[in-house]
């Protein structure tokens, strides 16, 4: 298929775009982008409402910001975990112009207190992945666009070019992995 279909290049479990980075993906545990656990998006919420009251989307905003990308969590897990730390009575809303703007309860100031003390959830999830593993996740998704460009707009001898430069490219990574060094050296 194209670049822009079904399979890899297309995000999804395994792919490159959206959905993960390669088959073991790149969070904690080998967990793919966007794919984490609820309790992580409870404590992330919890930890975001003490510093102020906000709509449910404007905390996915702020995860996705505050985590360079790594971690955007989807309405389908931040909105029942509000609900459920409403019912619990960490949380209460107020409609505002037709939309749910959450604050913490103080029993919610005093969990997200316990929360906090272990560091902010983003941030441990950006040292966790931080680093040159970032930096490749970087590489690959600018290298990933660029090759979406070739595909798009590029002609016919761009693209057979494009071609040779990614699979000499993923030969010299497999050889990176075998030991020898990537200019193709031992």
């Amino acid at each position: 298929m194209g670049i822009g279909g079904p399979g890899p290049w297309a995000g999804g479990p395994g792919g490159f775009g959206p959905g993960g980075f390669g088959p073991g993906g790149f969070g904690p545990g080998g967990r793919r982008r966007g794919r984490r656990g609820r309790g992580d998006v409870r404590h992330a919420v919890l930890a975001l409402l003490a510093e102020r009251p906000m709509h449910g989307y404007e905390m996915i905003a702020e995860l996705e910001e505050r985590t360079g990308g790594l971690w955007r969590p989807s309405p389908g897990s931040v909105y029942p975990t509000l609900q459920l730390l409403e019912d619990e009575g960490l949380v209460q809303a107020e409609e505002e112009e037709g939309r749910r703007r959450y604050s913490l309860t103080a029993e919610g100031e005093r969990k997200a207190a316990e929360v906090l003390e272990a560091g902010a959830p983003w941030a441990r999830l950006r040292d966790a992945v931080g680093g040159p593993r970032l930096a490749l996740r970087h590489a690959a998704a600018t290298t990933l666009a660029a090759a979406r460009q070739v595909a798009l707009v590029g002609d016919e001898h761009q693209q057979e070019q494009a071609v040779a430069i990614l699979e000499e490219a993923r030969q010299r990574l497999y050889r990176l992995l075998g030991g020898e060094a990537a200019g193709g050296t031992p």
